[in-house]
């Protein structure tokens, strides 16, 4: 179902691609200065991203989740919280800190020690979970809609992508909760020995803001599937679906304190939670910088472990055999999915020189001819970026590239006078050296770049500090064979790109992080394994 629901997105834009008729005709003749590109571009998508559609959905849980309540901050502090189409506020949201951790984290631990959760049959636990993926599915366009609003993606990819897959997560876990279990293990002696997997206390999570609900899930299904109690704290740019899900999750029946919410910045909330003592482990997807300061905070508190799913530098490789008009396509939507905001975008396009010439032309039609406008409009393929900060940021690199002596092929600027929206970026002519080769930039911009065999491709490939994704294009079996075993990376597509499924483990290698999420990898995150050992009297066999 997961794996199913991007397919979908994949072939959508295939389509969109395939109906530009006299348009695409037109953008060629403009060249590729980024001038004609603009003047076209405000003339085809401007409307759609001045004439907003007003959301269909109410704003309802604002405050911190605390021991199966709203409760308000200890502060009484809130923050704003951003519409990316408009930059205006939508919400203000409880502002938490040390002192709300303390308290969310105080519910957790009584909930392990004293609640029913991890006492409870592993298949009642796996009901409610259920319970829960029923619940999710019928309030599937409210869940898009408020995730839309809040981070600026297509209303298409959350209804019909991302809230599906959610819900297919959490049945995924739910259907691992009561089959979890230890091993009886042979010993030299006479002896009876066995594995016990138990579940690990209270886990602290702390997610991002490009996947909301799919980070929600990643992190907070297993550990429940595995009788943990949980303190999340959500990215302050996207706090308001975390809080419809979890209100949910207590309606499906999970017992007060299991799972607390609370909203609230990086270095007032997400650090004290890091360096809680009472916390047993710690989960973490985010930028690498911050990762490392997550992960000092863990270990100079009480040496918590730490799972972390962090940047990256995804290298997308086309070889010479390469049917160029579908890796056109895919590298598209390698890079420019949820505009660009995706840890493992496809950023470094690698093509072969034998066919580079003809994929950069195809490559900018078809970055010329990406919708971009309001998200909650059909066909639009991106929306803004998420906030001012990111905006910038991206903006930051487009010229970066422009100094560096990279082509700029199309893009390069801002889109409309409101809101974070970005024109779709290609980028030829790019070189190892350059920041838009080495850093992760997060956004619509494309850099291809030209290699001559499969040697060379990934000595410069696997040159990055980062190792989350690879993504490799060719006919050749042996070619993929090759490549999927050389290649530096914790997740190696062939011929697709972006197949997320809940069974597909998901991490990095380097500086890309530790750990796995999703499948049956991720469950080991959230156990620990106890020995246990008892002397046999007169054994009738050992």
């Amino acid at each position: 179902m997961a794996a199913r629901t991007l397919s979908w997105l994949l072939s959508r834009s295939r389509s969109l691609s395939s109906s530009s008729s006299g348009t695409a005709s037109l953008l060629h003749s403009l060249g590729k200065k980024s001038g004609g590109w603009r003047n076209m571009n405000r003339f085809s998508t401007a409307a759609a991203v001045e004439e907003l559609v007003t959301p269909q959905v109410s704003i309802n849980y604002t405050q911190h989740l605390i021991n199966g309540h709203f409760v308000h901050a200890a502060s009484g502090k809130t923050f704003p919280t951003y519409d990316p189409r408009t930059g205006e506020v939508i919400a203000h949201v409880a502002e938490g800190d040390v002192e709300d951790i303390d308290r969310a984290v105080s519910a957790a631990r009584k909930a392990f020690d004293e609640g029913p959760w991890p006492k409870m049959t592993a298949y009642e636990r796996c009901r409610i979970l259920l319970r829960f993926a029923d619940l999710v599915e019928k309030h599937n366009d409210e869940l898009a809609a408020l995730e839309t609003w809040n981070n600026g993606k297509p209303y298409e990819q959350a209804a019909k992508a991302e809230v599906p897959m959610f819900a297919r997560l959490f049945r995924y876990y739910a259907g691992w909760a009561d089959k979890i279990h230890g091993l009886t293990v042979p010993a030299d002696g006479d002896y009876h020995v066995q594995t016990l997997h138990e579940p690990i206390g209270v886990a602290g999570q702390i997610i991002p803001w490009n996947f909301p609900l799919l980070m929600f899930a990643w992190k907070v299904g297993p550990a429940l599937a595995c009788g943990n109690t949980i303190v999340l704290k959500t990215a302050e740019q996207t706090p308001l679906t975390a809080l419809v899900v979890a209100k949910l999750l207590h309606e499906a029946g999970l017992p007060p304190g299991v799972l607390n919410v609370v909203s609230g910045y990086g270095p007032t909330a997400g650090a004290p939670l890091a360096s809680h003592m009472d916390v047993d482990k710690l989960a973490f997807t985010g930028s690498t910088d911050t990762g490392k300061i997550v992960l000092e905070l863990a270990a100079r508190s009480n040496l918590k472990p730490v799972t972390l799913e962090l940047g990256g530098k995804s290298p997308f490789i086309v070889c010479e055999d390469a049917d160029v008009d579908h890796a056109v396509e895919l590298a598209h939507f390698a890079l420019f999915f949820n505009q660009g905001q995706c840890c493992c975008a496809g950023s470094r396009t690698f093509v072969h020189e034998r066919v580079y010439d003809e994929f950069i032309e195809k490559a900018r039609k078809r970055a010329l001819r990406r919708v971009v406008g309001d998200p909650f409009k059909k066909g639009v393929e991106q929306g803004p970026q998420i906030d001012t900060e990111q905006f910038e940021k991206v903006l930051r690199y487009i010229r970066s590239g422009i100094e560096s002596s990279a082509t700029l092929e199309c893009g390069g600027d801002r889109l409309g006078s409101k809101g974070f929206f970005v024109q779709p970026t290609v980028f030829s002519n790019v070189k190892d050296d350059m920041l838009i080769a080495q850093d992760e930039i997060f956004g619509p911009v494309q850099s291809i770049l030209k290699f001559k065999d499969i040697d060379e491709v990934i000595r410069r490939a696997n040159t990055t500090r980062y190792g989350l994704a690879a993504g490799v294009f060719t006919k050749s079996v042996n070619t993929a064979n090759t490549l999927m075993r050389a290649l530096r990376a914790g997740t190696v597509w062939v011929n697709c790109f972006d197949v997320f499924d809940a069974a597909i483990p998901f991490g990095g290698y380097k500086m890309s992080g530790i750990g796995r999420e999703k499948g049956i990898y991720s469950l080991h995150n959230y156990l620990q394994v106890k020995a246990v050992v008892s002397p046999l009297k007169n054994p009738a066999w050992l």
